[in-house]
């Protein structure tokens, strides 16, 4: 039998946060600048930034410092603006709801200036006790559709993470995900499935990788302990094998705990990942 052949590359990147971000941020690495470089030095393409507003970034000195180290910025994840700053789209108070708009309105003028897409977490909010599912739906769908609007005029791709159970009572796996897709008809918003959540919430990982592929526009990667690739059960084979067959070449981030410190997290992810990267697999690299 023919060996499937090898995708285009798939870049990855590593998530990162500012010095200051709360200790509940889920990054690899705090401080822009030590970030991006112990990114280069491991061979990581990029850094996704975890971000509770804009102002935390320091634009211009990044932006060089990106460009000098060869790596990119694809995308801004937004779990910090629900977990520090208390702002979701579901709220059912109007002026927390106008917060949460402007919030995402300056991360997105960002992500426009650095290239990246804006990642929808958990501050895609939740149903509130004892209301009807629905209000909370279409509270959620009115902000995302004006963001959206705002996005598009700015060529910004936002993206909807689905998030286990656990963690949130609203939008739990790939197939309610592209529902909400489906209803809310707006081309530059896609999914970002996470394996670790999957792992929770899907019937199959890669089967539902290829039944919801033209919607995956980024992927973040984790065991099934929030650990790096390789340290828990997850099988990778059949991750990348299903991104292989949907001829996925876009952009995978590692968002795990920095156990057993960061630096080894980071680095046995890249070292168990960067056989699948080009196409390939363990098997056949070893």
């Amino acid at each position: 039998m023919d060996s499937p052949q090898p995708i285009p590359a798939i870049r990855l990147a590593v998530a990162v946060a500012s010095d200051d971000a709360p200790p509940s941020a889920l990054v690899v690495w705090r401080g822009f600048q030590a970030s991006i470089e112990k990114a280069r030095r491991l061979g990581y393409d990029g850094v996704e930034l975890a971000l509770r507003d804009a102002g935390e970034v320091d634009l211009v000195p990044l932006q060089r410092q990106l460009r000098d180290a060869g790596l990119s910025c694809p995308c801004i994840s937004t779990g910090q603006v629900f977990a520090c700053l208390g702002l979701y789209f579901t709220a059912a108070e109007p002026d927390k709801r106008r917060q949460v708009v402007r919030v995402f309105q300056g991360l997105i003028d960002l992500a426009a200036q650095l290239g990246a897409m804006v990642n929808i977490g958990r501050a895609r909010g939740f149903i509130e006790p004892g209301e009807p599912p629905r209000d909370a739906r279409h509270r959620f769908l009115d902000v995302a559709g004006e963001l959206c609007e705002y996005a598009r005029a700015r060529a910004v791709r936002l993206l909807l993470e689905p998030v286990n159970r656990y963690e949130i009572n609203f939008i739990h796996s790939l197939a309610e995900a592209a529902e909400l897709l489906a209803e809310a008809g707006r081309p530059n918003l896609a999914l970002m499935p996470d394996v670790f959540h999957m792992n929770i919430e899907d019937r199959a990982i890669g089967g539902e990788l290829e039944r919801f592929a033209r919607h995956v526009a980024y992927v973040h990667l984790a065991d099934s302990n929030r650990l790096a690739p390789g340290q828990g059960h997850l099988d990778f084979d059949e991750i990348f094998s299903a991104l292989r067959r949907i001829g996925y070449n876009g952009w995978a981030s590692v968002e795990i705990l920095p156990k057993p410190d960061a630096d080894t997290a980071a680095r046995q992810a890249i070292e168990f990942l960067r056989p699948y990267l080009t196409g390939g697999n363990r098997e056949t690299s070893e």
